[in-house]
């Protein structure tokens, strides 16, 4: 992980347009303690390797998922991220605001 930067202890990390490959959700699941991954596209894998990256991060259960986000405008750094999601019954997913505060 050091090649992405992220310091050691940090559970939650976002990405502005980075999708990833089966091995690199891998490496992220087995080489980090992040607890949740936010990205600014619609899917935090890549098209062709979608199914096979989905599952690494759900499969464990250990790695939440937050895609979609607008990451325009935010400077690289450190933040605390809250992410608040709407309480929907028999759901699997969930609308979220995601609030982040430097």
């Amino acid at each position: 992980m050091k090649s992405l930067n992220i310091p050691n202890g940090v559970q939650r990390v976002l990405f502005r347009t980075l999708n990833t490959d089966r091995d690199g959700a891998q490496r992220l699941k087995d080489n980090s303690d992040i607890k949740l991954v936010g990205i600014d596209y619609l899917s935090a894998a890549a098209f062709v390797d979608s199914v096979a990256t989905h599952r690494v991060f759900f499969e464990s259960r250990d790695i939440i998922l937050v895609d979609g986000l607008k990451l325009d405008d935010v400077e690289a750094g450190i933040y605390s991220v809250h992410c608040l999601p709407l309480r929907l019954l028999g759901a699997e997913g969930s609308p979220i605001r995601c609030i982040l505060i430097k």
